[in-house]
């Protein structure tokens, strides 16, 4: 895969990853719903794997055009 492509994925898997941290955050800013508490919870989790997936990610785009 070319470090444009992998650089393109990182930044399209952060915007996800921000997508959901914003769901979640409107879980947990809406009082009345039942299931918030289980919104919240799986929307930060989702958020924080694939910011850590966007990272590693580009990461590895900027090692592999050094070499």
């Amino acid at each position: 895969m070319k470090t444009d492509d992998q650089r393109g994925i990182s930044v399209i898997l952060l915007y996800t990853a921000l997508l959901f941290a914003l769901i979640g955050w409107a879980g947990h800013m809406k009082s009345e719903y039942h299931y918030r508490a289980e919104i919240t919870s799986t929307a930060f989790i989702i958020a924080a794997v694939l910011a850590g997936l966007a990272i590693l990610l580009f990461l590895f785009s900027l090692g592999k055009k050094r070499s």
